[in-house]
This record gives structure tokens, C-alpha cells and sequence, in this order.
């Protein structure tokens, strides 16, 4: 872990990069789609006026005058130069009087300038001769929009002279909302076109990016959540692996002091004249004795942790009547207690539970020595069962309720600045909850500063 912190900000850093191109690019596919949409509604606008001009003679009767265009009539000669197309306007007796230059794209589609020449001969034949109706090409319009899946909330078209003046159609200012607009020319002689005015196309926009949009945003939630994972991972790593030094630490310093006392009264019992004064030799017996006992309490939490650690631990489960196990215990730890310790254990005396007799006790055994080492001087704990489970209460300091949540941790130790002379290693509690966790019992704990706490022992559903 020593470069996570640089290896971090190189994958935060490139996966920010890529995250900015990402949005870049799907700015770029709207901005092509969104041209895209604008080039099939001008193609719609064609479409409908080509069907309107050709579909107009079946659908109205011919007038029963025609005008007579005898030497009024004009039409057009084109050809393509070149990148230009030449238009050439003859009257009726085949003079050109105008000549006009169309420059052509490169890309230019020679196709859809054989179909504008259908449309403008159409219109040359038909508009003399058949009334011609908005609300027919309005329809037309709407109707090639929807065939393209294109659904604006306004579509309408408007009739527009050479000089701009509206000849028919509905005015936009009538329209309150912003209206986008495409123009066809369908007279080039006279200079008539067609304007579509239609609102924002922005829903069918994202509708054609709909897919892209959320398989990207799903990505992102994905790589978002595993970096979140993973941060969160080391950083409970991290932690853990400083407890476990302090740990270690803590726990090298507490073997070496039991085992220095029990060596320096040792060798006062081989070094000193104590036959003759039976008080001294006693001390220093017991001192030795209290201090190995004390050195044999952390060898057994050791091994505790040891064991759970392995997952193939196997536990012998055994029929146990609980109140006479539970009072044993009690009577050892108000021997070792060295204060005055009450338990009151209010168990039935037929109250059996199924499990493991070592690991059992042990449990009880840290519950109980943890009410004794958080409670003062007088120390009243009671032992309860029953239907609901086995509480173990008492009257000590009570635990912080932000601490709460973390006391089953492997190495935590709740804060006391006031309690230097409680000595632990954040393993008992820990041991605890594993043990039951694997007895398929549960454990929970309620508690107030001040007043003390309850832990609550839930018994599997099979005992």
C-alpha cells in the first residue's frame, strides 16, 4: 500500500480523461444526429410537397375553364457544366431569357436533382391549372414526419413569396413556443418556396441516442462503484493493518512484563536466604504465580483469534444446563476480580441450550470480565435467560453511542482518556460475535454512558 495513493491518482486521472472524451464524442452524436434530423425533415417537407403536386389533380376535378397560356407559356432548358448547374428559362417560342447558375456540392446527388426537376415540372403543369390548399401539404408533411418516426408538437408549413411576404399558411408568431424552420424552392422562375416551421426535434434526438446514453451511464455507475468498492476496500485494509501493529505492539510489550516479573521474583526465591521467612518466599511465589496466570490470559486470546481465523474449526456441541455453567464462571471471576463483584445469575434451572462447552465459556467469560473491568469499584452484574435470549447487564460507564457500532471489530478498543488502567487489545468482543456467528446464535448490545450496558445473546431457532 505503500504507492496506492500515487497509483490512485493516475487511475482517477485517466479514468477522468476518458469520462471528459466520453461526453466530448456523445456531444459530437447529438450534434451529428441533431443535422441528421434536420436534413430528413427538409427530405419530409420534399417529400410532401412532391406528393401534394402530383396527387392534386386526382383529388380535385379539372376547372371548367383553363387558362390559355398560348404564347405566355415559359419553361427551362438545364444542363451541368462542370460543378454547375445551368439553368435556362424560354418563353413561348423557345428564346432564353434568363440564364441562372445553381453552383453543385461535390457530394451532390444527381438522383435528388432529377427528382427536384419532377417537382418543378409538376408545378409548372399543375399550379396553373388546380387550386392549390395549405392544409393539404400541412397534412402531407405531418404525415412524412411520422412515417420517419419524427414527432415534433408543431408542424406546419407556410406558402412564401419571392419577396417574403406570407401568401398562405399559419403565421409562427402565432406559436409561442421557439420554432425551428426549412425552406424549399419550388418555383425557381418566380422564386415561390415552401418554409416548415416545426418545434425542437430534441426528444427524437435523444431517442435515437437512448441506447448509447444508458449503456455509457451504466458503465460509468459500474466503474464508479468499483473504484468506491475498492477505495473502501484498501482504506478498511489500511486500518486494519495499523490496528494490527499497535496490536502487536501493545501485545509484545504485555508478554514481556509478566514474563520480567516472574524472572526478577524467580531470582530473588534462587538468590536470596528465603527458607527462613516463610512471608517473603510466599510474596514472591505469588507474585510469580499472578504474574505466569497473567501471561497464560494472553497466550488463551491469542490462541482465540488463531482459531476463528480458521474457517475449517469444527465445534463439538453438547447438551449444556445452563444456569450451574453460568455460575461456575461467575464464581471464578469474582475470585480473580480483586473487588467486590456481585453477579446474580437469573437463569431456570431447566434451561438447556445446545453448544460448544470451551467456547461457550469463553464467551461468558468475556462478557463478564468486560462488565468488571468498565465498572467501578462495586461491580453488579446480572446474568438473565429466557425465551428472548441470555443478557449479560451491567452498572459500568456504559459505551459511547458512536462507538457502538464498531465494538465487535477485530482490534477495536472503545476510547476511555479517563480509564488508563484498563488494559485490552480490541480481540474479546471480537472472539465473541465469531464464535456465536458460527453457533448460528446472534449478539447485540444496548448502552448509555453512564449507566451501563446489555449485551443480548439470541439463541439458534433449533435449541
Amino acid at each position: 500500500m505503500k504507492h496506492f495513493k500515487s497509483y490512485s491518482t493516475i487511475i482517477v486521472s485517466a479514468l477522468s480523461i476518458l469520462l471528459c472524451y466520453n461526453i466530448y464524442c456523445l456531444v459530437e452524436l447529438y450534434q451529428a444526429i441533431s443535422r441528421q434530423t434536420v436534413e430528413l425533415i427538409s427530405q419530409s417537407l420534399k417529400d410532401a410537397d412532391l406528393d401534394e403536386v402530383l396527387n392534386r389533380p386526382k383529388k380535385y376535378p379539372v376547372p371548367d375553364s383553363v387558362p390559355d397560356y398560348q404564347g405566355k407559356s415559359m419553361s427551362q432548358k438545364r444542363s451541368i457544366e462542370g460543378d454547375t448547374l445551368m439553368i435556362y428559362v424560354l418563353d413561348g417560342e423557345g428564346e432564353v431569357t434568363e440564364v441562372r447558375k445553381m453552383p453543385l456540392d461535390p457530394g451532390t446527388n444527381y438522383s435528388d436533382i432529377m427528382v427536384d426537376e419532377i417537382g418543378y415540372g409538376a408545378h409548372q403543369t399543375v399550379d396553373p391549372i388546380y387550386p392549390f390548399y395549405i392544409a393539404d401539404l400541412d397534412s402531407l408533411f405531418q404525415l412524412s414526419l411520422s412515417r420517419k418516426e419524427i414527432s415534433p408538437k408543431y408542424a406546419f408549413v407556410n406558402k412564401i413569396s419571392s419577396d417574403g411576404t406570407v401568401v398562405d399558411g399559419q403565421s409562427p408568431a402565432d406559436i409561442k413556443e421557439s420554432l425551428d424552420s426549412v425552406s424549399i424552392c419550388y418555383n425557381i422562375m418566380s422564386g415561390e418556396r415552401y418554409v416548415a416551421y416545426y418545434s425542437s426535434p430534441q426528444g427524437y434526438v435523444l431517442r435515437q441516442m437512448l441506447g448509447i446514453v444508458l449503456s455509457t451511464g451504466a458503465i460509468i455507475i459500474l466503474i464508479a462503484t468499483a473504484l468506491w468498492y475498492l477505495f473502501r476496500t484498501v482504506s478498511r485494509l489500511r486500518t486494519i493493518e495499523e490496528m494490527k501493529d499497535d496490536f502487536v505492539n501493545n501485545m509484545t510489550h504485555e508478554l514481556k512484563t509478566p514474563i520480567a516479573i516472574a524472572y526478577s521474583a524467580n531470582d530473588a526465591l534462587l538468590n536470596y536466604d528465603t527458607d527462613n521467612d516463610l512471608e517473603k518466599k510466599t510474596r514472591y511465589l505469588n507474585i510469580a504465580n499472578k504474574q505466569l496466570k497473567r501471561l497464560g490470559e494472553l497466550v488463551e486470546n491469542i490462541l482465540a483469534v488463531s482459531m476463528e481465523r480458521r474457517r475449517a474449526m469444527k465445534l463439538r456441541a453438547d447438551n449444556i444446563l445452563l444456569r450451574p455453567f453460568v455460575e461456575e464462571i461467575a464464581d471464578a471471576q469474582r475470585m480473580t476480580a480483586g473487588k467486590d463483584v456481585t453477579i446474580n445469575v437469573d437463569i431456570d434451572s431447566s434451561m438447556c441450550v445446545n453448544a460448544d462447552r470451551t467456547h461457550l465459556a469463553n464467551v461468558f467469560n468475556n462478557l463478564i470480565d468486560n462488565a468488571v473491568k468498565y465498572s467501578g469499584d462495586i461491580v453488579v452484574i446480572t446474568v438473565s435467560g429466557g425465551s428472548d435470549g441470555i443478557c449479560v447487564a451491567d452498572k459500568g460507564i456504559g459505551i459511547p453511542s458512536k462507538s457502538v457500532p464498531y465494538i465487535f471489530n477485530k482490534f477495536y478498543r472503545v476510547p476511555h482518556g479517563d480509564r488508563q488502567d484498563v488494559r485490552g487489545y480490541g480481540i474479546g468482543l471480537y472472539y465473541v460475535k465469531s464464535i456465536l456467528d458460527k453457533m448460528g446464535w446472534s449478539i447485540s448490545v444496548k448502552s448509555k454512558e453512564g449507566e451501563g450496558s446489555v449485551f443480548t445473546i439470541k439463541i439458534g431457532k433449533d435449541e
